[in-house]
């Protein structure tokens, strides 16, 4: 039987404000990935990077 993916909540942080502004679930068997998405930043009402903040 295989092992069920761990799977984790972690914020999305934006780079330029510092605001955690989404919540998502990541898969941690290997570690954290090192994800950097576009997403809107509701502060600066445009799109911008977003990394990974883990609480």
């Amino acid at each position: 039987m295989a092992k069920a993916a761990k799977r984790e909540y972690v914020w999305l942080q934006c780079t330029e404000t510092g605001d955690l502004n989404y919540r998502t679930t990541v898969n941690v068997m290997g570690g954290v990935p090192k994800l950097k998405l576009k997403k809107h930043c509701p502060r600066l009402r445009k799109h911008t990077v977003h990394k990974i903040k883990r609480k």
